[in-house]
């Protein structure tokens, strides 16, 4: 029997998951929505190759803001995912295991990924 009151195994009510492990989790959701990018990336070229009535349709469709802030969360994704895969190839050669470089590390993979989105950003808003 059990004296005290503690849990067994930490809940997440009480466990803070690290950075590491929160940027670990979003790697895998960019990765699944990437995924679905693809789908309507293959969509788009369906539309282009169909005709110009598709082609119309598929213009009135992307022109919404909602499909725009879609578009961007899809590079920015693109984006995070390659930080973090670069990432992954340091740690592959057996570097920056210790807490606090893992933490910097993290950081400068957030700050690239929004970095390269804004200079996508501006680059192609011209």
């Amino acid at each position: 029997m059990l004296t005290n009151n503690r849990p067994l195994s930490p809940h997440l009510q009480v466990y803070k998951l690290p950075l590491t492990g929160i940027l670990s989790i979003t790697h895998r959701f960019t990765g699944i929505l990437l995924s679905a990018g693809l789908v309507f990336f293959v969509y788009i070229l369906y539309a282009l190759a169909d005709g110009s009535n598709t082609y119309a349709a598929m213009q009135s469709f992307t022109s919404s803001l909602w499909v725009k802030l879609l578009y961007w969360g899809f590079i920015y994704a693109l984006f995070f995912h390659l930080c973090h895969g670069i990432r992954h190839l340091i740690w592959d050669a057996g570097k920056t295991f210790d807490r606090d470089t893992l933490n910097r590390y993290a950081i400068i993979e957030l700050g690239a990924s929004l970095v390269l989105t804004l200079i996508t950003v501006i680059i192609l808003s011209k």
